[in-house]
């Protein structure tokens, strides 16, 4: 295993969001993600370049802060602004959102220093998309521009940590996890007391209305159990020990989505009002909130041979469905009485359709030929067994399944 750490690795948005930095002042930057996905490194790293003509603030204890916080920190990178003329300064203020009322606080000085052309950017962090629900959408509409940081990748696990490819479809891709690996009870309560636990309380629970709090973290446990599975929402309900109803199943879903938990892929159809209405395929976000909580060790899960063609299966889900949560594609399943494709990709109107095959599944593939037949614009395609290697798959950036 590799001795570097997050701290030293830069993701390619490094240099995205230092471009837009270096350009004439033109929108607000939004950096928004998971928990623990390194957007904090990541814009601290945009901001060397700038020295002391930056300012970073951390807005992480809510009940300390409110909108005098944000004005007295926005007085201090106006300041650095005035005093570095036309090279002007950067303000970065980090978990914003929880500062209640806090769009409409960053509105009004936004648009005072775009009035008097003070030469001031600003960088906005927060957990996507609950963040934008909570003001980008409304109060700052038109002055904004999103650069979403996803999990990590097999690619990026590999070259900041020397992972393998059985390494990532265990552990996932959380860069603060990687240096616990060679402990394995260390590392799953990592994840489930820093990473799971926080994330519910502190990015779900502390921001939006949820009426059973019980009923959110079980439903959440139940998804990762059954992550590659498709389950309809009164199944969940027989599963599931509170009392709740299928539209409160959905909309916790959705909040678990947004957190970059858990999500629920909706049904191929043609259709958004069939799409909605349609029984989710559970899919986590990143495959160690699946292994951290099933009690299995890395050999043991390899040894049984039906949970690591889940595993592989989920950890090729999690990429596409990260893909989709940056909005770089569109992705759904299908299934039409006993035929189905795991994963239907779309980007504007051209479509891939993929199939997985772990190993554990050699029988023929009649949903793909089915689903072509019904699409016949769709191009085909098999990763693992005697199709696209998994290793090659996970490398490949998402749009490309539609490009080659």
């Amino acid at each position: 295993m590799s001795k570097r750490t997050k701290e030293d690795y830069s993701r390619s948005q490094v240099g995205t969001l230092t471009e837009r930095l270096l350009e004439p002042r033109r929108f607000m930057q939004v950096v928004a993600g998971p928990r623990q996905v390194g957007k904090t490194t990541l814009v601290r790293q945009a901001l060397t370049a700038w020295g002391e003509r930056a300012h970073y603030a951390s807005a992480d204890e809510p009940t300390l802060r409110d909108r005098t916080w944000i004005a007295a920190q926005w007085e201090t990178g106006r300041l650095l602004a005035r005093e570095a003329g036309k090279a002007g300064a950067v303000l970065a203020l980090d978990e914003v959102q929880k500062v209640p009322g806090w769009s409409e606080t960053v509105k009004r000085l936004w648009d005072e220093d775009t009035a008097s052309r003070l030469p001031l950017r600003v960088v906005v962090l927060g957990s996507a998309p609950l963040l934008v629900q909570h003001g980008l959408s409304e109060s700052l509409a038109g002055r904004f521009e999103r650069l979403f940081v996803r999990h990590w990748t097999y690619a990026e696990m590999r070259a900041a940590f020397g992972f393998t490819l059985d390494e990532y479809v265990f552990y996932g891709g959380y860069p603060g996890a990687a240096s616990l690996v060679g402990d394995p009870e260390r590392w799953a309560r990592y994840i489930k007391d820093s990473l799971i636990e926080t994330t519910v309380a502190r990015d779900v629970l502390l921001l939006t209305r949820v009426d059973k709090p019980a009923l959110l973290r079980q439903l959440l446990e139940l998804g990762c159990r059954h992550s590659g599975q498709i389950l309809s929402y009164t199944k969940m309900l027989g599963q599931l020990q509170d009392a709740g109803n299928t539209t409160t199943l959905a909309h916790y879903l959705d909040l678990l989505s947004g957190a970059g938990m858990l999500t629920g892929l909706p049904k191929y159809t043609g259709s958004a009002v069939r799409q909605r209405a349609s029984s989710p395929k559970l899919q986590v976000l990143n495959n160690a909130l699946m292994t951290a909580q099933s009690g299995l060790s890395f050999e043991e899960a390899k040894r049984d041979t039906a949970t690591w063609g889940r595993l592989t299966e989920s950890a090729f889900g999690a990429h596409l469905a990260n893909a989709a949560a940056a909005g770089e594609c569109q992705l759904s399943y299908w299934r039409e009485r006993s035929r189905e494709v795991d994963f239907v990709v779309q980007v504007g109107r051209r479509i891939a359709a993929i199939e997985v095959k772990s190993g554990r599944r050699r029988e023929a593939m009649p949903g793909l030929a089915a689903f072509i037949q019904a699409e016949p614009s769709a191009r085909p395609f098999v990763v693992g067994a005697d199709g696209i290697p998994l290793e090659q798959a996970l490398t490949r950036p998402v749009k490309e399944w539609i490009s080659i």
